[in-house]
């Protein structure tokens, strides 16, 4: 068998101890002689398993007892709808602009209520993390998102709401390293980065904010679909209908081999050690250079280009880059066209004897190419 570094922005790589006890369980989990793919989500089978998985998501984040964890369908995505719908009072809210996915959440907001961005890196082609220290004023949340896949930035510090809820996309980082859930009213990921395979996505809700008819702000509007209310969701244990089982069932597999294997600590130092062999490299070589600025970076996502400023040329390089890498176990590195040039995403479960071999790869290209 021979496994590939995947470098994919998502889905990304999984932890081969997870995969293997995966394959194990496959025909017959927990001793049950049938496969979580099989089994009724509301059975006495599956029940351990998601509470397993929630019990272990709240153990490592240390998210508070006041906040219900949901596994969702739609992705991400999915929550640039519910957050506005669900959330909806004054009919404004305030959003930081640092990339793609904070754009695709303005323009879904902008279907229900009235958007404010009250900072936005767009002119540097989100290079960077606009510094934002307060947000005040008539607005029902604020939103933000923690990780920048696609142009690889990072937000550091968050700003301060005051009694306006906080709400993050936390899908390219979240569990990468620690997060004061404390100080969000929502933080909402798919899973497929860090957590799980595609298809489940996580949202970590204070229950203040689970507006229902016995809600003190009173219910939603009538119009508001069934399942796109979170009230529906909190008061069924995420089994209104049937959940992402399998997903669900990988993710408690995920985090149970973080808890085994060194819990959050564990994977911070890691991911903070991965991350810098890579930049450092960047940093020095004269053939390849980070895109963005140095006190944003992300530690999961890191684009990157060559010197090479003729376009024509700079494009040839990349793709035999990419093609030489693919050819020797380092897969999927093509950049986002945004950025061009090259992307590494090193999630989690990426070692760093991963990192190391595009290191190493990277040397050798460099020599034979500039």
């Amino acid at each position: 068998m021979n496994r590939v570094y995947n470098f994919s922005a998502g889905p990304s790589m999984l932890p081969q101890a997870v995969l293997e006890r995966a394959a194990a369980e496959m025909l017959d989990c927990n001793g049950t002689g049938q496969s979580v793919m099989e089994m009724s989500h509301r059975s006495k089978a599956f029940e351990p398993i998601i509470a397993n998985t929630e019990a272990l998501l709240r153990e490592l984040m240390q998210i508070p007892a006041n906040y219900k964890v949901l596994f969702l369908q739609g992705g991400a995505s999915l929550q640039f709808a519910m957050i506005p719908l669900n959330l909806k009072k004054k009919g404004k809210a305030a959003y930081i602009d640092t990339g793609v996915w904070s754009g695709k959440a303005i323009k879904e907001a902008k279907k229900w209520l009235a958007v404010d961005t009250v900072a936005s890196s767009k002119d540097k082609n989100y290079t960077y993390v606009p510094k934002v220290q307060k947000v005040e004023g008539e607005y029902d949340f604020v939103h933000v998102t923690s990780n920048n896949t696609i142009f690889g930035t990072k937000m550091n510090q968050f700003p301060e709401t005051g009694g306006i809820p906080l709400v993050c996309d936390a899908s390219s980082n979240i569990l990468s390293e620690p997060m004061d859930v404390s100080k969000f009213g929502i933080i909402y990921a798919g899973a497929q980065k860090n957590l799980a395979p595609a298809g489940v996505t996580v949202v970590i809700i204070r229950e203040d904010l689970i507006r229902g008819p016995e809600h003190k702000d009173g219910d939603l509007p009538a119009d508001v679909p069934t399942m796109l209310r979170f009230d529906t969701h909190a008061a069924e244990g995420s089994m209104y209908n049937t959940p992402p089982c399998y997903s669900i069932y990988m993710m408690g597999l995920v985090l149970d081999h973080i808890k085994k294997t060194g819990g959050l600590a564990a994977v911070t130092a890691a991911n903070k050690e991965k991350a810098a062999v890579l930049y450092d490299f960047l940093d020095q070589s004269a053939f390849f250079r980070a895109t963005t600025a140095k006190e944003d970076r992300s530690i999961m996502n890191i684009p990157f280009v060559t010197s090479i400023t003729e376009a024509e040329k700079a494009d040839a390089m990349n793709k035999k880059f990419v093609s030489e890498a693919a050819k020797a176990g380092l897969v999927n590195l093509a950049g986002h066209r945004l950025v061009g040039g090259m992307r590494a995403s090193i999630y989690n479960a990426m070692p760093l004897d991963g990192v190391k071999a595009l290191v190493a790869f990277m040397k050798k290209f460099e020599a034979e190419n500039a």
